[in-house]
C-alpha cells in the first residue's frame, strides 16, 4: 500500500527546478502520470522539458510545448514519455482522438492542465501544483502521491538528493545508468567535473522458497547486507585492486554512494578490445598470489565471512537450466529421468572443486564489471558482492565466455595462455592443465546457469531486456561441450535436441 505524502519545495530559480525534475525524472517508470497545475507562466512546460531532456539523456532535445498538438511523444532510452497540454481541450471526449488512454498505459505521462481531462484523468498517479515562490524565479512545487508507490519512491528520491547535499554534490543532475538482472538500481549524479555513481539496493523480501526450504539466493550464497559489498570492496583495495571507494551512505535506506570509475568498459562499443582483455586475464592471475582471508572486512572493522562456492550452490545454479530454459526453448518440462541425469551428470563433475577455497571468485568478472581506467592499475572492479571463496578458474571462465561480447576463439584462447603465464610468474608453478579443464567445466556451468537465471528472472519480472543474449550464452555453452571433459553432458544435450533459440 502506498503511503500519503505531501511535500512542498521552493526553489529560488531554474536551477532548482532542473534538480527538482532530475529527482522526479530518476524514480519514474512506464505506467507513471504525473500531473502538472499550475496559472499560465508557472513553469508546467519548463519542468516537462526538463523531465523528458533527463530521460532522453539529451539536455539539448528540443521539446516543444504541445499546446496546439495537445500531445508530443519521445522515445527516450528507457522508455517513452508522453508529453500532454490540455489546454485548448474542448470537451474530454477529444482524449480518445489523440489516444489519451493507450499513451497513458505505454510509458510515462506528463500532462498540463489535467483537470481538463476530467474522469479520464487516472486515480494512480503524482499531482504537482506549481506557484509563485520567493524573488522573481522562485517557484513552490508542492507534491501530493495518489498511489502508484509514488509516496515511497518520492521518499527515497529526496534521501537521494540529501545524501548528495551532504557529499558535496547539492546540484549534482542524476543519470540513470544500466544495471544487471537484480534489484540494483545505479545513477550518476555529476556536477561540474566531479562525479559519483548511487547504488539503490532494495532488500530482498519475502522469497520462494526453491528447495530443501531455502530460498535459491541462500542456496546459491547471494547476500542481502549492504556490509557485504562495502566489506569486499575495501578488502580488495587493500591488497592493491581498484574498487570503487564510499563517498557516503544512507544505510537504513540502503543507499550508497560511491567512487565513479567511469563507463570505458575493456570492450568500448561492444567489440572485445584484446589489450584489455588481455590485462584483465593477467590481473586475474594477479589474485592468485593472494592469500585470501576467509573474512571480508570494510575500513572501520565491519567484518563479512566469505561463504564457499560448495557444490550445493553449483547445482543449484546449474539446475536453473533444467528447469527453466529446457522446458521453455523446449516447449515441455524435463521428464523426472532426464533432471534426475542432469544433475547426476553435473554433481560427478563439480566433485572435484569440493576442497578448492584457494580464491575469491568474483563471481561476474565480465565486461560490463571491469572498467578501463587511464592510470594506474587499468582495471577497475565493481559489483563484486557475492563474491565467494572458490575456484580460481571460474572468473577466467566468465571472462571467456562473455554474455554481452563476442570473444573470439583466438582472444580465448590468448587470454588462458596470458592468465596462466603471468600465474606462473607471480605465484609460482600449478596444474595448468588441471586448471584448463577447471575453466571449461566452469564455464559451462556458468552459461547454463545464466540461461536458466535470464529466463527466470524475465518470467518472474516482466523484464525481459537480458532475452536479447541468450543466443550467445548458449553459443558459449554448446561450444563448451566440444571438449572431452563434458562428453556425458555433450550426450544428454543432443538427447535433448533443443530447437534454436528464441531471441
Amino acid at each position: 500500500m502506498s503511503l500519503p505524502f505531501r511535500r512542498t519545495v521552493s526553489v529560488a530559480d531554474e536551477a532548482g527546478t532542473l534538480r527538482l525534475a532530475d529527482d522526479i525524472a530518476a524514480i519514474a517508470r512506464p505506467g507513471d502520470v504525473v500531473a502538472l497545475y499550475g496559472d499560465l507562466g508557472m513553469g508546467k512546460s519548463a519542468f516537462a522539458r526538463a523531465v523528458v531532456r533527463r530521460l532522453a539523456n539529451e539536455p539539448d532535445l528540443e521539446v516543444p510545448s504541445p499546446t496546439f498538438t495537445l500531445l508530443q511523444s519521445y522515445d527516450t532510452a528507457r522508455f517513452p514519455v508522453h508529453h500532454f497540454d490540455l489546454y485548448r481541450l474542448a470537451d474530454p471526449d477529444e482524449l480518445i482522438e489523440i489516444g489519451f488512454s493507450e499513451a497513458i498505459g505505454e510509458g510515462l505521462s506528463l500532462i498540463e492542465w489535467p483537470d481538463r481531462a476530467g474522469d479520464e484523468l487516472p486515480a494512480a498517479r503524482l499531482d504537482i501544483v506549481i506557484s509563485d515562490g520567493d524573488g522573481f524565479y522562485g517557484r513552490r512545487f508542492s507534491l501530493e502521491a495518489r498511489g502508484g508507490n509514488w509516496a515511497e519512491r518520492l521518499d527515497e528520491t529526496f534521501a537521494v538528493r540529501d545524501l548528495l547535499d551532504r557529499a558535496g554534490l547539492a546540484g549534482a543532475a542524476r543519470s540513470h545508468v544500466q544495471g544487471d538482472a537484480s534489484t540494483r538500481r545505479f545513477e550518476r549524479a555529476t556536477e561540474e567535473g566531479s562525479s559519483a555513481i548511487l547504488m539503490h539496493w532494495p532488500p530482498f523480501g519475502p522469497l520462494p522458497v526453491h528447495a530443501d526450504g531455502l530460498s535459491y539466493e541462500a542456496l546459491v550464497h547471494a547476500p542481502d547486507r549492504l556490509d557485504a559489498f562495502l566489506a569486499i570492496g575495501d578488502t580488495l583495495r587493500r591488497h592493491g585492486f581498484r574498487a570503487p571507494r564510499l563517498i557516503a551512505a544512507d544505510e537504513p535506506r540502503r543507499l550508497l554512494l560511491l567512487e565513479d570509475l567511469g563507463a570505458d568498459s575493456i570492450a568500448p562499443g561492444g567489440i572485445a578490445s584484446y589489450e584489455r582483455y588481455l590485462a584483465a586475464a593477467r590481473r586475474l592471475a594477479d589474485m592468485a598470489a593472494v592469500s585470501w582471508p576467509e573474512t571480508a572486512t570494510t575500513d572501520d572493522g565491519r567484518a563479512f565471512p566469505l561463504p564457499a562456492y560448495d557444490r550445493r550452490a553449483l547445482l543449484t545454479e546449474v539446475e536453473l537450466f533444467a528447469s527453466w530454459y529446457a522446458p521453455d526453448v523446449g516447449g515441455r518440462p524435463l521428464s523426472d529421468a532426464e533432471a534426475v541425469e542432469w544433475l547426476a551428470l553435473w554433481d560427478g563433475l563439480l566433485a572435484r572443486f569440493d576442497d578448492d577455497r584457494s580464491a575469491w571468485v568474483l563471481k561476474d568478472y565480465h565486461s560490463p564489471n571491469i572498467l578501463w581506467q587511464a592510470d594506474g592499475d587499468p582495471i577497475g572492479l565493481v559489483d563484486y558482492q557475492d563474491a565467494l571463496r572458490g575456484p580460481a578458474a571460474y572468473d577466467l571462465a566468465s571472462l571467456a565466455t562473455d554474455a554481452r561480447i563476442d570473444i573470439a576463439d583466438d582472444l580465448a584462447a590468448a587470454m588462458l595462455d596470458a592468465y596462466c603465464d603471468r600465474r606462473r610468474a607471480v605465484a609460482g608453478p600449478f596444474d595448468e592443465a588441471d586448471f584448463r579443464d577447471a575453466v571449461v567445466v566452469l564455464g559451462a556451468q556458468r552459461n547454463a546457469k545464466i540461461l536458466g537465471r535470464f529466463v527466470r528472472y524475465a518470467k518472474l519480472t516482466g523484464r525481459r531486456q537480458h532475452l536479447q543474449f541468450l543466443p550467445r550464452v548458449r553459443h558459449n555453452f554448446e561450444k563448451a561441450l566440444d571438449d572431452k571433459v563434458l562428453a556425458g553432458v555433450k550426450l544428454w544435450y543432443e538427447r535433448l535436441d533443443p530447437p534454436a533459440a528464441r531471441p
